[in-house]
């Protein structure tokens, strides 16, 4: 997967748990559990839906990473190698 299919597949993942979510408003490196208040639950189910889409599995400690379009969209570009 490359750095575009990753964030494409990371903003699916987040209208997916958030219909009405402003992908395209949040910047690379911009906290989007912050920016679309997301509760616990709705981050939850973000990193369920993204795992089930990349097929790849998302550990507790993974999470740190995935708080950011980047961020996400790197831990995924590296695990899907």
């Amino acid at each position: 997967m490359n750095r575009t299919e990753a964030l494409d597949l990371v903003k699916e993942s987040i209208i997916d748990v958030i219909p009405d979510a402003d992908v395209a408003a949040l910047g690379p490196d911009d906290p989007f559990r912050d920016a679309l208040e997301m509760d616990s639950l709705d981050f939850l189910s973000f990193i369920e839906v993204l795992s089930e889409r990349a097929g790849v599995r998302i550990e507790d400690e993974d999470t740190r990473q995935l708080s950011t379009l980047s961020g996400s969209a790197d831990f995924l570009v590296f695990h899907t190698r």
